[in-house]
């Protein structure tokens, strides 16, 4: 029953990834080692993050939900602060890989975002799903990387935006304001939560509302652009 469990988590989370991977055409483009490439950058940015949160942040912890009351929205708000790294890194994967726009930020997200569930999540599978008990918040955690499919491919299409030199004047604004929403996506969910007291599944589905939505504005953004592009 908890193997039964396990595999179901991993399905939960990896079958998503390999359907965007064969359905939008990059397995056509044999992108699979630069996705694989992608991840690696994405571990040496975020080995960069633990030195700068472990320099300035010695004695913060994150957030907890079981602990609302240990909420600090400024401290929060800094540390969120070092998550722009990521849109370097993101940048730098990008600017390696030969193609068109679409190429590029379909094999950068999804790498980022692969390397994101490896590293931060395969191992609590591995230790939690395979317990003696049932846990849902496993399966929460399976649908938090679908999530995170959603939010990094929108992350990397803002970035490929910020690059382009032909972006409407009037677009730019609006690119970076929504960077800034992704970027501080996690500071603004536990601030909801906290303030509306609201945890669990239901934190998980504004989670998903709110990534969902912000990728469909930057979808209309991008799909313009891209259409001029070609």
């Amino acid at each position: 029953m908890t193997l039964y469990h396990f595999g179901n988590c991993l399905a939960l989370s990896y079958v998503p990834f390999w359907i965007v991977y064969k359905y939008c055409g990059l397995s056509e483009y044999g992108a699979f080692w630069k996705c694989v490439q992608a991840g690696g950058v994405y571990a040496l940015t975020q080995l960069g993050k633990m030195l700068l949160l472990a320099t300035f942040f010695p004695t913060a912890g994150d957030y907890s939900h079981e602990d609302p009351d240990n909420f600090s929205p400024l401290q929060e708000l800094l540390k969120c602060t070092v998550d722009l790294i990521d849109l370097v890194g993101i940048s730098v994967v990008m600017s390696r890989i030969a193609g068109k726009g679409h190429t590029k930020v379909l094999i950068a997200g999804l790498g980022w975002a692969g390397a994101e569930l490896v590293l931060s999540r395969l191992l609590v599978f591995w230790v939690g799903a395979r317990g003696t008990e049932f846990d849902w918040k496993y399966i929460q955690k399976s649908f938090e990387a679908n999530i995170s499919i959603v939010h990094f491919l929108s992350v990397t299409a803002l970035v490929w935006l910020y690059s382009r030199h032909d972006l409407p004047r009037q677009l730019f604004p609006a690119v970076v304001i929504l960077i800034g929403f992704h970027s501080y996506k996690s500071v603004i969910c536990d601030m909801i939560a906290h303030i509306l007291h609201i945890y669990s599944w239901s934190l998980l589905a504004f989670k998903a509302v709110f990534s969902l939505t912000l990728a469909l504005v930057v979808l209309r953004i991008y799909g313009g652009i891209a259409t001029l592009a070609v």
